[in-house]
């Protein structure tokens, strides 16, 4: 089973010189936006709790489209890109590069401050992806519309 899992991490990356996929052309995009529901069923088996009133309009608006839009831009744009260029962290496990796990476990444990142990660290998982997906199609785009994506579920479910 690992070797299934190394062999699809291995084939995940994008050739050094080849342009990056249009993330829309891109099936491996579309598999990563079919995973946020893995990602609320795994945090509802977890024991994530829900909350039962719902969410303002302004909440939905900033959880929803804000937030994530000015999260990407920070970590995947700047803070990711940065650690990239340093030397001792352009190492890759696949399509993981060690920037990427840098910056989600920074990025899940700022989450800490809003949200319950278990719930910001299951945040990792989604962080990855997203991570990932600014690596593979070296834009900001194509992270921001899974983490609205991610998001929307999560607010769905637990807000």
């Amino acid at each position: 089973m690992g070797d299934v899992a190394t062999i699809a991490l291995k084939s995940s990356r994008i050739p050094e010189g080849s342009p990056p996929p249009r993330f829309w052309a891109d099936g491996r995009f579309w598999l990563a936006m079919a995973a946020a529901p893995v990602c609320w069923w795994l945090m509802l088996t977890l024991g994530v709790p829900r909350r039962n009133d719902g969410p303002t309009l302004s909440a939905v608006l900033l959880i929803v489209l804000v937030n994530p839009v000015l999260e990407e831009i920070v970590f995947r744009g700047g803070l990711q890109d940065w650690l990239q260029k340093q030397r001792v962290l352009q190492h890759r496990w696949g399509a993981l590069s060690l920037a990427n796990i840098v910056t989600s476990l920074l990025f899940a444990s700022l989450h800490l401050f809003r949200h319950p142990p278990l719930w910001a660290a299951l945040i990792f998982l989604p962080s990855l992806v997203f991570g990932w997906a600014k690596e593979r199609h070296a834009t900001l785009l194509s992270p921001i519309l899974l983490h609205m994506s991610y998001n929307a579920g999560f607010i769905w479910l637990f807000a």
